[in-house]
């Protein structure tokens, strides 16, 4: 199966997903593209168009079996092979992602965290260590570390890309508001929060003009 999708479709994918996981624990067994997309509010050619990327147990009349479409969902996003991942940046978002259990359902596994502040090496989140800067090589080497979450202030986020790219991560996942320069071999996830927020408020804006 065709892996190559569009980023769009990469982001809508998860959201099926939950759906799904949500319905089969209400007891849908069956679904279909027409259901999944009125319950979204999504196009429902749109939205057999994304499930066909990963699936192919969809019939007509019938739909698909729930629990056969979350699996081959979970297959093609890969949630079943668990990847080790550290955090650069102890902060308040740092620690808020280090804490939250539900990435181990995307195959996520946070080992742990680094921070240069003195005063939170040698503390922890819900068990998960957070360390000096100068244990990331070992620790990462230690535990096979690919991925890397950047949760630094913009001005420091590049030497820490950079270090991160030194000690063998093959993915960034970058919070921090600045765009990065890595080698072509490594993925950065940009994740912007202005970015989002302008969106949503530009929405926001658009519906109350609507609505007057």
């Amino acid at each position: 199966m065709n892996k190559q999708v569009s980023k769009r479709t990469l982001s809508r994918l998860p959201v099926y997903l939950s759906l799904l996981q949500e319905k089969y624990r209400e007891g849908m067994e069956y679904i279909s593209a027409t259901t999944i997309a009125n319950l979204l509010g999504l196009n429902h050619v749109q939205v057999r168009k994304d499930l066909s990327c990963a699936s192919t147990s969809g019939r007509p009349k019938v739909g698909y079996a729930t629990d056969v479409l979350i699996k081959e969902l979970q297959v093609f996003l890969d949630y079943n092979n668990t990847k080790n991942a550290v955090i650069v940046g102890a902060g308040d978002l740092g620690k808020a992602l280090l804490g939250y259990n539900g990435f181990t359902s995307y195959g996520l596994n946070i080992v742990a965290a680094f921070d240069n502040n003195p005063d939170l090496a040698g503390t922890s989140v819900k068990n998960k260590p957070i360390f000096a800067m100068e244990k990331l090589p070992r620790v990462m080497e230690n535990m096979d570390v690919h991925i890397g979450i950047i949760t630094t202030p913009a001005h420091t986020a590049q030497a820490i890309a950079d270090l991160l790219v030194k000690n063998g991560v093959m993915a960034i996942w970058n919070f921090a508001p600045t765009s990065l320069k890595v080698p072509a071999s490594v993925i950065v996830q940009n994740e912007n929060m202005a970015t989002s927020l302008a969106v949503l408020s530009t929405k926001l804006n658009e519906k109350m003009e609507n609505d007057k």
